[in-house]
C-alpha cells in the first residue's frame, strides 16, 4: 500500500519513460539521488548497453574490442552489481530517502510493484537464493536475495542498490526479450529461457507502472518532466558515466572513473 503523498517539494516524482545513450540514463538517476527527493521512473536505451557495476573491477577482455566495433556502448553505473546488458529489456530507478529499513528489508519493499505486476500477468516472481559471486561478470548469471526469479529459479529481473546519507538508489533490469546472440557474444552464455510474456513491451509498461502506484512505498502523482535547467544540470555529470575505449582498453578522465580500478580478466565460458 503507498502512503500519502509528501508535502511540497518532497512529493514524489514520477518521471516520463526516456529513451536515452547510457551516460545520460545514468546522470539522470545520479542527479535524482542527490536531490534527496523520493522518485521513480522507467526507461529505456538508444542503444545495446552494458552497464557495468560501480565496484565491478573484473571485467571480459573483449568488451572494449565490442565497443570499438559500435555492439555495444558501455557505461559506468552509479549502483553496484554486476555488468547488465540493455538490450530487450526495460530499466527502472527508484529514488527512496531514508527508508529506516535494513538493506534486506528495503529490497523487498522496493520490488513489491514487481511481483504484484507479474503476478497479474500470471508469471510470479519470488526472490532468489543464491550467494553473491564475484567471479562472474553478469548480473544475470546468479540470483541473489536482490534478484526477482520465476519458480524454478530463471531469473527475470536483477536489481543493484546505492545509498547514499540514507538515501537509497535502486536500479532494475526487467528482461523482457533478450537478444539471444548479443548476450552470447557478450556474456559467452545464453540469456535466461523465460517464457515470453503475453503482452507487448508497451502494454507491459502500463502495468509496471499500475502495479507502482499501488505498491511503491510512496504515492506517485503526474508524470513531472525535466526542466530545461534541470537538463543543464544533468549534463554536467555525463562525463562521469562515459567510457571511451581506447587501444588498452576503457579510458575516462572522470573524478568518478578514477576511483574505479579496472582490470580486464580472463574469459569466463558461464558468463
Amino acid at each position: 500500500m503507498a502512503e500519502h503523498p509528501l508535502p511540497g517539494s518532497l512529493a514524489p516524482r514520477l518521471l516520463p519513460t526516456l529513451q536515452l545513450a547510457g551516460a545520460w540514463q545514468m546522470a539522470i538517476d545520479r542527479w535524482l539521488l542527490e536531490q534527496g527527493r523520493p522518485a521513480f521512473r522507467l526507461y529505456r536505451w538508444s542503444g545495446p548497453t552494458l552497464s557495468l557495476g560501480f565496484h565491478q573491477h573484473q571485467l571480459m577482455p573483449h568488451w572494449p574490442s565490442l565497443a570499438r566495433q559500435g555492439v555495444i556502448d558501455l557505461v559506468r553505473r552509479p549502483s553496484g552489481g554486476r555488468a547488465v546488458l540493455h538490450a530487450g529489456e526495460l530499466t527502472y530507478a527508484l529514488i527512496w530517502p531514508n527508508p529506516g529499513l535494513a538493506r534486506k528489508e528495503a529490497y523487498r519493499r522496493s520490488c513489491a510493484w514487481l511481483q504484484l505486476a507479474f503476478a497479474r500477468l500470471g508469471l510470479p516472481l519470488q526472490f532468489g537464493d543464491q550467494a553473491v559471486s564475484l567471479e562472474r561478470s553478469s548480473c544475470f548469471a546468479t540470483s541473489t536475495a536482490a534478484d526477482l526469479v520465476h519458480p524454478g529459479g530463471l531469473k527475470r529481473i536483477g536489481s543493484a542498490q546505492l545509498w547514499r546519507q540514507g538515501c537509497l538508489l535502486q536500479h532494475g533490469s526487467i528482461l523482457i526479450e533478450p537478444p539471444m546472440a548479443l548476450w552470447q557474444e557478450v556474456f559467452g552464455a545464453p540469456p535466461p529461457a523465460l517464457s515470453p510474456l503475453s503482452i507487448d513491451a508497451g502494454t507491459l509498461e502500463h502495468r509496471l507502472l499500475d502495479a507502482a502506484r499501488e505498491a511503491l512505498p510512496m504515492a506517485l502523482g503526474d508524470f513531472e518532466p525535466l526542466l530545461e535547467s534541470e537538463w543543464e544540470q544533468i549534463g554536467g555529470r555525463l562525463a562521469d558515466h562515459h567510457w571511451e575505449v581506447g587501444p588498452s582498453g576503457l579510458v575516462s578522465t572522470s573524478p568518478l572513473a578514477s576511483m574505479v580500478r579496472t582490470t580486464w580478466g580472463s574469459p569466463n565460458p558461464r558468463g
